[in-house]
């Protein structure tokens, strides 16, 4: 099948390589140059496990290739694929007009019998007034519209587009099911097939619920701290009851980060504004994950006191493990409270190579940042953090306390010299 992948940052990226090397012959298309360019020599626009090596295959076969010639790229596209990453603002509104001006600005372009296919993120209602923006261009050509939202996590997006766990994809006839089946099957076997609308609103839930999850547990968390209750043991008892599970988002941790799950609980927000429906659930989880999101710098204030001139390592300022995104991650949160305190952050991350902050120091690697400090803080799980002992952490501090939120290293807290705080357990 012939594809044209429209939209080339991560989302994009990863799902023209993919396709690609499927065997497809998959063009990519984007409005920006220098993506493109950088793109056609094989460097993808941010950093994702696999995903540059997987990008120089497909050009080596000569199935990927990469334009900003929207014509060229449609003129023989069966499927056109839409993968422009919503971006979201400081306050997790989506700029849901920059996506449609671009998906409105090949109308014209698209080939007769062609399906648009819409992965990006973007509010209920939105698949529809591109069908009728489009219907009002070109009343009558056969293109149909349909919507398979995604986000792919990074960290792990190759493995989450070629091995999911289900594909959801909302249409409005029989022909697209009949294109877009043969295409999806080898991905998963489970495809669950519904209404646009549906399919539209299916993401935004999801992120709300995990969201809401997220901020559910970290309030008894919170709570357990000081009441004496250990979250990590809720924890097990919760996942032990059935009408919850093994796999429940209820781990005590980190605040949530990134704009996905915040960009969604948003989007439901402003619609139920819109619709004068309530929603007050949804208007309460960002309150709740940004009050958490000091966790750190509370605790590092509540054991030392005064942060003044105080060496802190923080270790990761990657938002997860897995990318060099730094957007929102808990290591630049933290390093800008401590540099506000007067404070004396150092931070270490092994894909961040250049400081996010004024005044922040990168050290060289683990073992520098560790040296001296009074503190060290877990933000990132890049599994070499996960792999630090004891032994290590006693060389280089002198009575050094260790705040883990994420519990990547519980085998700390049994090493009595050791001060070790996570979310959730009492001191």
């Amino acid at each position: 099948m012939t594809i044209c992948v429209h939209g080339l940052w991560h989302l994009g990226a990863v799902t023209a390589a993919c396709l690609a090397d499927l065997g497809h012959r998959v063009i990519g298309l984007d409005p920006d140059a220098k993506t493109v360019a950088d793109l056609a020599m094989g460097k993808p626009p941010l950093f994702e496990p696999g995903l540059a090596e997987l990008t120089a295959k497909g050009l080596a076969s000569g199935n990927l290739s990469f334009t900003t010639d929207a014509k060229a790229a449609l003129a023989q596209a069966e499927l056109v694929w839409v993968t422009f990453d919503t971006p979201v603002d400081d306050e997790d509104r989506a700029d849901v007009e920059q996506v449609t001006r671009q998906i409105e600005a090949i109308f014209p372009f698209l080939a007769e019998g062609a399906v648009v296919l819409i992965s990006s993120q973007l509010p209920v209602g939105t698949a529809k007034r591109l069908e009728d923006s489009f219907r009002r261009l070109r009343p009558q050509a056969g293109v149909s519209f349909a919507v398979s939202p995604e986000n792919l996590r990074l960290g792990k997006a190759i493995e989450a587009f070629t091995k999911p766990e289900r594909i959801v994809i909302g249409l409005r006839d029989a022909r697209t099911r009949q294109i877009l089946e043969p295409l999806l099957k080898p991905l998963s076997a489970n495809m669950l097939w519904m209404r646009v609308e549906s399919a539209e609103m299916v993401k935004h839930a999801l992120n709300a619920f995990l969201a809401a999850s997220v901020t559910f547990i970290n309030e008894i968390a919170s709570l357990g701290e000081a009441l004496g209750a250990d979250a990590g043991e809720v924890e097990g008892a919760l996942r032990a009851e059935p009408r919850i599970g093994a796999k429940a988002y209820i781990r005590p941790g980190s605040a949530f980060a990134g704009g996905t799950l915040a960009r969604d609980v948003a989007t439901l927000g402003e619609l139920s504004d819109h619709l004068k429906i309530p929603a007050p659930l949804m208007k309460a989880i960002p309150e709740s994950n940004n009050a958490h999101r000091g966790w750190p710098f509370r605790a590092l204030a509540r054991a030392l006191g005064d942060l003044a001139g105080r060496r802190v390592a923080i270790l990761g300022l990657a938002y997860k493990p897995g990318t060099d995104a730094v957007r929102r991650s808990l290591g630049v949160e933290l390093a800008r409270s401590l540099l506000a305190a007067k404070a004396d952050p150092i931070a270490f991350d092994p894909k961040v190579t250049q400081s996010p902050l004024p005044g922040l120091v990168l050290a060289g690697d683990l073992d520098q940042a560790l040296e001296g400090a009074s503190a060290l803080v877990i933000a990132t799980g890049w599994p070499e953090f996960q792999a630090l002992d004891a032994g290590r952490v006693l060389a280089r501090m002198r009575n050094p306390l260790v705040l883990d939120p994420d519990r990547l290293l519980p085998s700390l807290a049994k090493d009595s010299r050791i001060r070790y705080r996570t979310i959730g357990t009492p001191s």
